[in-house]
């Protein structure tokens, strides 16, 4: 160990995960204070990761968080996560951030503070790449003076921002590739409650939490859409075909436009989701280069409706992964079935239940027949405590037929997962 050189020793510290324990291994020897002083260029602070920050006070953490701040050269990567925190001091904040603007790239920022510490105001201007705040405020944005010319990646989580300062803010983010908002406090002045974005060098987008009446997006090179517990009456994504992954999960959206955005989809994961499948369909059956097809946990907002293998296997011809799990009714599945060309790519198979029943066994048997180069189906099934003889024999015959199955297809590796 003597022999590493210092800079190795600082990447070594760089890695660990808490400032604590970068302290304690920098007191090894006078070579490894050197490497912490001067070479160290990611540390880290999270009172999830180190219980004992819990345990002192606000003003002793304070301390505490300087003293090692302060001693270091040139960081590049700086974490203080403080849930369950109290408040901290905003004047001492405020000088560890003064202190790394000028050499940090990424900052991992959940402080509370009193009062607010004005993050853009401090770090804008700067060479961050990587910005995360949590549980802040975010006012009077200035894109001219509060200016990012170097951020790839903003994440907001619990923020309260208006709508202005949000578009605001991506103004002020010219490379800006990744945004992401989770159950953001939107102030919006309009009787509507209207959401409009608009980036063009924007690549992924991570929405969580969030209702409105409209939300609208423009962004030319969004390649990765994913909402997630949203609620919208409108939601509109203007583009130019670059979209690659599209993913909603437990999103209620009455009016769905993505308009010329999905020639170029490879991923479509929908679930927990009422859709009416002939719209939907429509809107994606242009995706000739649709590798996945996940569709879990979805309600028709058409009793009578279902989904239609034979247009899936005609129109996504190179889909190599299908995912399926939507309830089974009698008088409509066989119309599912309907057809003969096969998914002749699809390897991964991947189909479930919410309530089980005689239908099943024989959907997958069908799915299997249609499927003739898979490799693996997953069964991901929820099993409650059975109440009546018919339900213990409803679940009995399932196992017959899966062992069955399993000997005719022995190619095929089979996994069961139960809930």
């Amino acid at each position: 160990m003597e022999h590493l050189p210092v800079e190795v020793i600082g990447n070594i510290l760089s890695r660990l995960e808490d400032a604590r324990d970068v302290v304690i291994a920098s007191m090894t020897c006078q070579k490894w204070r050197e490497a912490y002083q001067k070479h160290l260029h990611t540390l880290a602070f999270n009172s999830n990761d180190c219980p004992a920050y819990r345990d002192i006070t606000a003003s002793q953490l304070e301390i505490l968080i300087t003293r090692t701040i302060f001693q270091t050269t040139g960081l590049q990567g700086l974490s203080i996560l403080m849930d369950d925190v109290d408040e901290f001091n905003a004047a001492t904040v405020i000088a560890w951030l003064m202190y790394t603007r000028e050499t940090l790239r990424r900052l991992f920022y959940n402080v509370r503070t009193s009062p607010n510490v004005n993050i853009l105001e401090i770090c804008g201007r700067q060479k961050l790449e990587i910005l995360a705040v949590s549980h802040s405020s975010i006012t009077g944005v200035e894109p001219n003076f509060q200016r990012f010319p170097c951020l790839k990646s903003l994440s907001l989580s619990y923020v309260s921002i208006s709508a202005l300062d949000l578009r605001l803010l991506l103004t002020a983010c010219p490379k800006l590739e990744c945004l992401e908002l989770v159950d953001p406090e939107i102030a919006i002045s309009d009787a509507q409650m209207t959401l409009e974005l608009s980036s063009p060098t924007l690549k992924s987008i991570y929405v969580e939490a969030i209702s409105l009446d409209k939300f609208m997006l423009e962004a030319d090179g969004l390649e990765r859409l994913h909402l997630k517990d949203c609620s919208l009456e409108i939601f509109e994504l203007i583009g130019k075909g670059t979209l690659k992954y599209f993913k909603f999960d437990d999103v209620i959206v009455i009016h769905l436009d993505i308009g010329e955005t999905v020639d170029n989809l490879e991923v479509v994961d929908v679930s927990n989701y009422a859709i009416f499948w002939t719209k939907f369909y429509q809107m994606i059956s242009r995706s000739s280069k649709l590798r996945k097809l996940r569709l879990w946990d979805v309600t028709f907002d058409d009793e009578y409706e279902v989904i239609d293998l034979e247009t899936i296997a005609v129109c996504f011809p190179q889909m190599n992964h299908l995912s399926l799990r939507y309830e089974l009714r009698n008088g409509v599945m066989h119309y599912g079935l309907q057809g003969s060309t096969n998914l002749e790519n699809v390897t991964v198979l991947e189909l479930g239940w919410t309530v089980i029943n005689d239908f099943f066994s024989h959907w997958v048997e069908e799915l299997l027949k249609r499927c003739p180069n898979l490799r693996k189906m997953i069964i991901f099934g929820v099993v409650s405590e059975a109440e009546s003889h018919e339900e213990y024999q409803i679940l009995a015959n399932f196992t017959s037929s899966m062992v069955q199955l399993m000997r005719k297809y022995i190619h095929v590796e089979v996994q069961f997962e139960y809930e």
